[in-house]
């Protein structure tokens, strides 16, 4: 199977503890996602987001990086990607620079313009 790998940065006008626990923290993922979260804040953790996103915690630097293997219920069986967020302060807030690696060819557009629709715009209105 052929594979994609989607770069992107986002900034966001608050503080890098505030992007890290909008991931990590199951109600606030859920107050932006507008769908129940089960999350775990452990290495080795499982997390299902969405009912068809689940993965497991791979590294975790508190409010500076997560990695996260990921896999959409529609993939192959057994298929899994790896998301890496690097979480920079900056004087306006965080940047983040993101890389979600090992996306099924055929599933990147949507992948792309999902990260954008259901993971940026919302956390960005969450926060201001």
């Amino acid at each position: 199977m052929e594979t994609k790998t989607l770069n992107q940065e986002v900034e966001f006008k608050v503080k890098p503890h505030e992007v890290y626990e909008a991931f990590m923290d199951e109600k606030k993922h859920a107050e932006f996602t507008g769908s129940e979260a089960t999350v775990s804040r452990e290495v080795g953790g499982k997390f299902n987001i969405y009912g068809s996103i689940t993965g497991e915690n791979l590294e975790l630097e508190q409010d500076k990086k997560i990695v996260q293997t990921w896999r959409y219920e529609d993939w192959p069986e057994g298929h899994y990607s790896k998301i890496t967020l690097v979480l920079e302060e900056t004087d306006n807030g965080t940047k983040v620079t993101f890389t979600h690696e090992d996306i099924p060819e055929d599933k990147y557009e949507d992948i792309k313009k999902g990260w954008n629709d259901y993971y940026w715009n919302p956390m960005k209105e969450m926060f201001e």
